[in-house]
């Protein structure tokens, strides 16, 4: 192997320590996917990141100590580029100053953050790889999936609106942050048009919502989102639902993005609807409840449903309820009432925030000891 290949596989191998992980596969994919997006002086900078944001003394000390031959000077230069590309992690919010810490490959990490700069061979090439992985997977192993399922708000009628959880709520997930936020091109429905096709749900591209502070500012530093208002975003999110797109916070309580995902584009939802029961796999709250007798066979919900839960038999829009993942988008555009959402007696209880959300992917990853020592380095301040 030469030495470039070298640096790309310690790339890879630090990749995959993060709680996503970024496995090795026998096509070569994963060295091909880091050369298209790292220079080989980036990827040796990246090996030295951590988990942990950290400031640019402690991350220039670390790169000194590699034997990498680069000034303080030249290092924020390197980092700075690589903050455009997207394969760092900015954090400002709780710093005084700048710190940076490891992307992700996958899971809203590095891939994602492409929007408005796709290729068609990186596109190819990250699909493949995709695809490669999940013949890896080994049989029943536990994954939590970055994003969930809440519904479309005209689809709670009072009284229980006011039993929603704040985290069920697209409404109070906005008026709840800080700001600022920004928005984005979707980058799924953005790949359809790459290749020549077109959404069939929507003309609808600016829906990725990010509001979590630093998430928000850094799609506006890279060039690929702009700031919006919590009016704008109220908007959006209206626009969206009138189109029955199914709205798609980040897997928390306290989530940086909302994603308004259609079963045509979505890298999601589309893999999803292959499987018998999606909803095994999705966290959601809320269920459907259909009653027949009121159905009067108008096709509104199987046109909306993205999840294809519903079919016409005798007449009737009969409810496949291990396809249901409550979005709510049949109870709004229903004519008849024939649908009710109802919330689950058992809630679901969604990690605190988005490091808490790694923590457990972590854990399902590589197990409960790993995480602990993880943790213990995070509070040791070493690189993990």
């Amino acid at each position: 192997m030469g030495i470039e290949n070298q640096i790309y596989r310690s790339l890879q191998k630090s990749l995959d320590r993060l709680p996503s992980g970024f496995p090795e596969v026998a096509s070569g994919l994963d060295i091909k996917l880091l050369k298209h997006l790292f220079t080989p002086e980036e990827a040796e900078v990246a090996v030295q990141l951590s988990m942990k944001p950290e400031p640019l003394k402690r991350i220039y000390n670390r790169v000194n100590k590699s034997g990498m031959n680069v000034s303080i000077d030249e290092l924020q230069k390197i980092l700075d580029e690589m903050l455009r590309k997207g394969t760092l992690v900015p954090s400002e919010e709780a710093h005084s100053e700048k710190h940076y810490s490891s992307a992700e490959f996958t899971a809203g990490g590095i891939y994602s953050v492409q929007v408005d700069r796709l290729t068609k061979d990186l596109i190819n090439d990250y699909h493949q790889y995709q695809d490669e992985t999940r013949t890896m997977a080994k049989p029943g192993a536990r994954r939590i999936l970055p994003l969930r399922t809440i519904p479309v708000e005209e689809s709670i009628p009072l009284p229980e609106k006011y039993r929603v959880s704040d985290y069920d709520s697209v409404r109070k997930l906005i008026e709840n942050t800080p700001g600022p936020l920004s928005v984005a091109n979707c980058i799924c429905r953005q790949t359809t048009e790459i290749f020549g096709g077109h959404c069939s749900k929507t003309d609808l591209m600016e829906t990725c919502l990010m509001i979590g502070p630093d998430h928000a500012m850094h799609y506006v530093d890279m060039g690929i989102g702009r700031y919006i208002t919590k009016e704008e975003a109220i908007d959006i999110l209206e626009k969206a639902q009138n189109a029955g797109l199914i709205l798609q916070p980040e897997n928390s309580q306290r989530p940086e993005a909302i994603c308004c995902c259609c079963g045509d584009c979505c890298v999601l939802l589309k893999p999803l609807k292959n499987h018998p029961r999606p909803v095994d796999l999705y966290v959601t709250n809320y269920y459907v409840e259909f009653t027949a007798e009121l159905c009067n066979g108008c096709s509104e919900c199987i046109e909306k449903c993205q999840m294809d839960a519903r079919v016409i038999v005798d007449g009737i829009a009969e409810l496949n309820p291990d396809r249901c993942i409550g979005c709510g988008n049949c109870i709004v555009f229903c004519p008849s009432d024939a649908n009710k959402l109802i919330k689950k007696e058992n809630e679901t209880i969604l990690p605190k925030d988005k490091k808490d959300f790694d923590m457990q992917t972590l854990s399902n990853r590589t197990g409960k000891w790993n995480t602990l020592k993880v943790r213990a380095k995070m509070l040791l301040g070493l690189k993990v």
